[in-house]
Parts: structure tokens; C-alpha cells; sequence
């Protein structure tokens, strides 16, 4: 389900960018071919060395197998819950969106973007909409300074510019 400038907290998903379920298509897609393939090969594999019963090398692979199938039920769901939230463009940071934040202490500079919880990678510059920064950010404009209580401390953050 695709909704424009809709607010993260959408009932009955989990919020995630266009991008974000791009990726979870992609990595379904690679875990149902490639992935069972190459578990049908050595679960193959295992078998020819012989008696089931006392084969570890079979018994391994059998619970990967389980686990690879659980992964690919997990992804489905998410896909089938996902709710897809497109920034709007607006002139406030949202959930989608990027913004230059400068740090006011130090004056490092951090490129970030808000997305679902998923999707958050800190060293790629994805910050979880369920984090405290991400939520202190929300709504506000190019110019605008936030405090965050984080644990070393509450920290200043200035928005700089919205990236588009």
C-alpha cells in the first residue's frame, strides 16, 4: 500500500520508504531462488555421504533449510503489512526524507535520512523514525535547532538544508 504524506505511525504496517521496500523485494526475491537453490545443492550434497542417521553434515543443512524458510516467511509478511510512505516534498523534514543535520558541539556534519525501523543503518545515514534524534527532527524546518537527550547527554542538532 502506497501513501503520500502519510505519518509513520500508519495502523496495521509498518511505515517504510519506496527504497526500503525495493530492497526487502530484492533480498525475497534472491533468498527464494538463489537462496533455496543453493540449500537444495548442499542438502544434496549432504545426502550422497551417506546414512541419514548419523550425519551431521545432513542434519545441518536440513536446519538451515528451516531457518532459510523462516526467513522467507518473515519476509513476506513484512512485504504484505509494509506501508509505504513517499516523502511529500514538503518544506520540514518527514519521514523520507534527508536532511544536512550539523551536530553543534563538535560541527560534524551528518547526511540523514528518516526511515522505518527496518530499514535503519547508522553508518549509511538511515535513522530509525523510533529513535530519539530521528523524532526530535520530524517537522522541522532548515534553520531549526533541536535538543536530544541521548545517553552521553543531551546533544543540539541544527538542520542545515533539506536534501531532495
Amino acid at each position: 500500500m502506497a501513501v503520500t504524506g502519510a505519518t509513520p505511525s500508519q495502523p496495521g504496517g509498518e511505515a517504510i520508504t519506496p527504497a526500503g521496500l525495493a530492497a526487502l523485494e530484492a533480498e525475497l526475491a534472491q533468498l527464494e531462488t538463489e537462496g533455496r537453490r543453493a540449500m537444495g545443492e548442499r542438502l544434496l550434497a549432504a545426502r550422497s555421504l551417506g546414512d541419514l542417521k548419523e550425519n551431521a553434515e545432513y542434519h545441518i543443512a536440513k536446519d538451515d533449510q528451516a531457518h532459510l524458510e523462516t526467513k522467507i516467511k518473515r519476509l513476506r509478511a513484512r512485504l504484505r503489512d509494509a506501508v509505504v510512505v513517499e516523502s511529500t516534498g514538503a518544506d520540514v523534514l518527514a519521514f523520507g526524507g534527508t536532511a544536512e543535520v550539523t551536530e553543534a558541539e563538535s560541527g560534524a556534519v551528518h547526511t540523514w535520512t528518516i526511515v522505518g525501523p527496518t530499514e535503519a543503518n547508522v553508518a549509511e545515514g538511515r535513522l530509525s523514525v523510533e529513535s530519539p534524534v530521528a523524532s526530535a527532527l520530524l517537522g522541522r524546518a532548515p534553520g531549526d535547532v533541536v535538543e536530544v537527550a541521548t545517553p552521553r547527554g543531551p546533544r543540539k542538532y541544527r538542520i542545515g538544508k533539506l536534501v531532495r
